[in-house]
């Protein structure tokens, strides 16, 4: 009797070194299988991070002054890169501001790819009725706001290309102008002339300039992952 209770229990034994054996080699599994989890992770996130330095590195910039010859000021010139063979671009989601202070128009000049849609704020404690007789001559395209009360805001979408002369039937001495541009590439000179435009794709494109007072002027340029410098000049 006691041999057999021996063998049982050794049998016993075995048993539960083979049940322990089997359990550690599933834990080693599974561990193995979150390391390899984990390092796939890893290879994906530097994937992306790559992927994402490729698509930055193939976008550049153009740095640039504006000269003026008869122009009393190389300020509030409109740079922007004209329209672009085959390439469209959704309307911008965020809102421009053109703020009313002072009875003038801030920014004096502003810039807008196509199908933005402007705020047009009244900051005085007057109101002001805003107005465009016509886009770049259209006179079809004319529209007038109504009136903007003080502390109070009137969006309008810009989907027509051109130059919209900003007037205001109750202060005829304000005046300003929106450039709406093909491309969301653009930008505005300040008092020296100097503009800069960010977060071009490489290519070859065509810029081009709006002055109240000077005549259009174009330039061939061609991007590439560094910064693009040009000079441009603009005429009476």
């Amino acid at each position: 009797m006691r041999e057999i209770e021996v063998q049982i229990g050794n049998s016993g034994c075995h048993r539960d070194r083979l049940l322990h054996l089997k359990f550690r080699t599933r834990v080693q599994k599974s561990e193995e299988e979150m390391n390899l989890i984990r390092v796939i992770v890893k290879l994906a996130g530097i994937t992306s991070l790559a992927l994402l330095a490729a698509g930055a590195s193939g976008a550049g910039e153009i740095k640039g002054k504006v000269n003026v010859q008869g122009i009393k000021s190389a300020e509030n010139i409109a740079v922007y890169v004209d329209a672009i063979p085959d390439k469209k671009f959704e309307a911008p989601k965020e809102h421009v501001v053109v703020d009313q202070r002072k009875m003038t128009f801030i920014p004096a000049v502003t810039v807008v790819q196509q199908g933005t849609i402007v705020d047009f704020l009244n900051s005085d404690s007057v109101a002001h009725n805003v107005y465009w007789p016509s886009i770049s001559g259209n006179k079809k395209l004319g529209h007038n706001l109504t009136v903007v009360s003080p502390k109070q805001k009137k969006p309008f979408q810009f989907n027509d290309l051109g130059v919209v002369p900003l007037l205001c039937n109750i202060h005829p001495e304000m005046s300003g102008y929106i450039v709406v541009a093909p491309t969301p590439y653009f930008a505005v000179t300040d008092k020296d002339g100097n503009f800069e435009i960010k977060d071009i794709p490489a290519g070859k494109y065509t810029l081009k300039t709006w002055n109240e007072d000077g005549k259009p002027t174009t330039q061939a340029v061609e991007v590439g992952a560094d910064t693009v410098t040009v000079e441009l000049t603009v005429k009476k």
